[in-house]
């Protein structure tokens, strides 16, 4: 039986980036769909049910952030990729705080691009490891790996999909401490590089998410020269 084709939606508002990415997901196998504007995305969103979400950050009539905010409430697990011109590592963490799943930096390479989104589909159809525990107590959080659901107290909040592969990992290794190196490339599928906090940054939403107090974490501990541990 044929793989089912997985559809991505482009929200861009600037026709040379789409053409390209359109271009290059369709030789890659993928359905295209795109909009220009943020209302549109979120309406052929809810329409067209698309697989992933390339979504820039700069458009016409929205604040990205909004959009990614509206598009969550649609659909909680959908993966959405942002787009995004800006360095600062502020607008990358409220990029993720607004439910993103991942992020590209404006210019970047199509080719990695589609190496993040085939990563997202890999870790979403990616079966348990035999034995795990799909419910973990880390702290006074409950994590359900399954429904990526995260309770403390009263408050319940999503994770993402990158999110659970950290915490899978972490918790794998228990104790002992993982290398930024080897998250990358276990997680996302990426070789690592001096100018890449994409784990820093999944690290501090998570600490957001499962510590008490983040700024002094308890339980996702920095390893210094190394990468992180997790303590229960």
């Amino acid at each position: 039986m044929a793989a089912v084709r997985k559809k991505i939606l482009i929200i861009e508002d600037e026709p040379q980036i789409v053409l390209g990415l359109s271009d290059a997901l369709a030789f890659e196998g993928f359905i295209v769909a795109s909009a220009s504007t943020g209302r549109e995305g979120v309406a052929l969103a809810k329409t067209q049910r698309p697989n992933a979400i390339v979504l820039d950050l700069m458009l016409p009539d929205m604040n990205g952030f909004k959009v990614c905010e509206v598009l969550r409430q649609q659909d909680r697990l959908v993966p959405i990729l942002m787009l995004t011109a800006r360095s600062q590592e502020a607008d990358k963490i409220r990029g993720l705080d607004a439910g993103a799943d991942d992020y590209v930096t404006k210019p970047f390479s199509v080719g990695e691009l589609i190496a993040r989104l085939r990563a997202i589909f890999r870790r979403a159809e990616r079966p348990a490891s035999d034995g795990a525990p799909e419910v973990i107590h880390i702290g006074d959080a409950l994590v359900n790996l399954s429904s990526h659901q995260v309770t403390r107290g009263k408050r319940s909040e999503q994770l993402s999909f990158y999110e659970v592969g950290v915490l899978r990992l972490l918790h794998e290794r228990l104790g002992q401490p993982v290398s930024r190196d080897e998250i990358l490339d276990k997680i996302w599928g990426l070789e690592a590089s001096s100018s890449n906090r994409t784990v820093d940054n999944f690290i501090v939403k998570l600490r957001k998410k499962l510590e008490r107090r983040p700024e002094k974490p308890e339980h996702i501990l920095t390893v210094y020269g190394c990468g992180y541990k997790l303590a229960l």
